[in-house]
């Protein structure tokens, strides 16, 4: 079993990204929440991974934390309808704290606006992912270079933005967009500040 893959990052593209490691070039599946954050081109990277491997393919899956990576094996795993690519998309559209966040609070309006979902597998996802997915999300340390995952000031912030009359997952696209304008640190008001002076 692959875990991860540390190497240079030979080249990215919002859904993809090659990683060179000891002279092999290994493409990774990657959703746009972990390319947001993936260094220059030619910089060290290390990403979480997870390999499927079908009777007729075998892709590699790659995230900015094990938390994302371990959230995508709960989507493909547990929820019938969701492969990899629609698990991809969802993870592409929201980050890891507004899903679950979403998922706990029974939210199946926000869950059915990612591609490739309706409101039936948004139900699913409530009801078989609430009781597997944690109460608290805690961040862990960094996992790429000059990065750090979002943790309150990330929710926080997105609270605010959707008080003023932002959609979910616009908002919390808004309040990435600022955390890594700011270096991946900001306190829930700098992110707010930056986002609507981005706008």
């Amino acid at each position: 079993m692959i875990t991860s893959i540390q190497g240079l990052l030979a080249s990215a593209a919002p859904l993809k990204a090659v990683i060179e490691v000891n002279g092999f070039g290994y493409e990774v599946n990657i959703p746009l929440t972990t390319a947001e954050k993936l260094p220059p081109t030619g910089a060290m990277v290390k990403l979480h991974t997870l390999a499927i491997y079908r009777e007729d393919s075998q892709a590699l899956y790659g995230f900015a934390t094990a938390d994302e990576r371990d959230f995508f094996r709960l989507l493909i795993e547990h929820v019938t309808g969701v492969g990899p690519k629609v698990a991809l998309s969802i993870m592409s559209r929201l980050s890891l704290p507004l899903l679950e966040g979403a998922i706990r609070a029974g939210d199946v309006g926000t869950l059915a606006k990612c591609q490739g979902i309706g409101r039936k597998t948004a139900e699913r996802l409530v009801v078989e992912l609430r009781s597997k997915v944690g109460l608290a999300v805690v961040p862990e340390s960094p996992a790429l270079s000059g990065t750090s995952d979002e943790g309150s000031p990330h929710r926080d912030a997105v609270a605010a933005l959707m008080a003023l009359g932002y959609k979910a997952a616009d908002a919390d696209q808004a309040i990435r967009r600022a955390q890594a304008a700011l270096g991946g640190q900001g306190s829930t008001e700098a992110l707010i500040k930056k986002a609507l002076n981005s706008a």
